[in-house]
């Protein structure tokens, strides 16, 4: 037992095990700051009134929750960096950063914009009706009346959305960012593969500590918050 503990002593010594998982919090935090503007923008769309924007909306969703996350993420680099030269930082390792953030940010505002039409599918009809018969259009209704009770039921999906992202964050190597968990794993692999047990249990006990306690806080807030009927 001692032995295979002396195994964790000596990957933490070696490798930055902690900065790995801190810069995938990192892509999880901005990712999913800008994938919940951009889903926000996206459900407006999807509910509006008006054919075009639906139109845009759904095919968006359509389009970037059908597309692989790796093919987003090298796209990214090799055709947003590569061929349209287009970067964020003239530092290389902060400029591949916030292209997987953007990339993550893409993908996952699809899946946040579907999260916030389920909760806007809670919402008694007649309280878009009440809206409307007090003179509000559109925009105000959504934004005081619909939104903030659709957020309330959309709270359960979009944790789910956000476990997701913790997850697939660990896609950003396929973007170029050197210094995340699944590079971290592979060059243990690679140099220490006698401690492949120890790597394993390294790396899944890390994300189990970062995913539970964002489902049992979504879960509680979706028990809480729930729009009453």
């Amino acid at each position: 037992m001692s032995d295979f503990l002396s195994q964790f002593g000596e990957l933490f010594a070696s490798y930055d095990v902690l900065g790995a998982f801190w810069v995938n919090i990192q892509l999880t935090f901005w990712a999913g700051l800008i994938a919940l503007v951009v889903g926000c923008v996206l459900a407006l769309f999807r509910i509006s009134p008006v054919p075009s924007l639906a139109w845009v909306g759904t095919a968006y969703v359509t389009v970037f929750r059908n597309t692989p996350l790796t093919i987003i993420m090298v796209f990214m680099t090799l055709g947003v960096w590569g061929q349209l030269k287009i970067q964020v930082s003239d530092d290389f390792p902060t400029n591949f950063f916030w292209l997987a953030v953007i990339g993550l940010a893409i993908y996952h505002a699809a899946f946040v914009c579907e999260s916030i039409r389920s909760g806007v599918n809670t919402v008694p009809l007649g309280q878009a009706e009440a809206a409307r018969a007090i003179g509000l259009s559109f925009l105000p209704a959504a934004r005081m009346v619909i939104l903030p009770q659709a957020f309330r039921g959309a709270i359960a999906p979009l944790g789910n959305t956000l476990i997701a992202l913790i997850k697939n964050s660990t896609v950003a190597a396929a973007a170029g960012v050197a210094t995340e968990t699944s590079t971290l794993l592979k060059n243990m692999i690679e140099f220490n593969s006698s401690l492949i047990y120890a790597i394993f249990l390294t790396f899944a006990v890390g994300y189990v500590i970062l995913v539970i306690p964002v489902g049992l806080l979504t879960t509680t807030l979706s028990r809480r918050l729930a729009v009453r009927r």
